[in-house]
């Protein structure tokens, strides 16, 4: 057998240019990277369309409770006054910042999560609204911020004196 080594230095093989191989595997990496780009757009614009709707819930359920809508649209301060609305200190929203801090973010987000849950059933409390409707804020809250914001609620509060004065009347 005659072997030529000077000739496959200069081939196309050796230089990756090899039309049979290399164009599928291209062709294929393309589809894969824009289905990719295209799953990840989607994602976007679902979330896009999500937070829209719950600024727009929050907007109403913001001016239900007295405060002006515009509050819901600002980051961290729109939570600050979900905690107001909700009987609780709006200064809660400082453990924000235990998030950026090792160590510390595994303790401040434990501890988020049960805030934003207890906050959540404070609204719900603060509105008078069934368990279902409270699960639901657990679960969906861009809907159910829609349905306090839309529907037929009243913001009570959580004070014990205006909730004795409701009920007297």
């Amino acid at each position: 057998m005659n072997y030529d080594y000077v000739n496959y230095a200069t081939s196309n093989y050796a230089r990756g240019l090899d039309t049979t191989s290399s164009a599928i595997s291209s062709n294929a990496s393309d589809v894969v990277i824009a289905a990719m780009a295209g799953f990840l757009g989607l994602i976007i614009l679902i979330a896009s369309v999500i937070t829209v709707i719950q600024i727009i819930g929050m907007w109403k359920v913001f001016t239900k409770a007295g405060e002006k809508g515009w509050k819901a649209i600002i980051p961290f301060y729109n939570i600050a006054i979900l905690y107001k609305i909700s009987g609780m200190s709006p200064y809660l929203v400082f453990v924000y910042i235990g998030l950026f801090i090792p160590i510390i973010n595994i303790f401040a987000s434990t501890a988020l999560a049960i805030i934003t849950l207890y906050q959540k059933v404070n609204l719900m409390k603060a509105f008078r609204a069934s368990t279902g409707l409270t699960v639901a804020m657990i679960m969906v809250p861009f809907i159910t911020y829609l349905i306090l914001g839309f529907g037929k609620s009243e913001y009570f509060g959580l004070d014990e004196e205006k909730t004795t004065t409701v009920e007297a009347e």
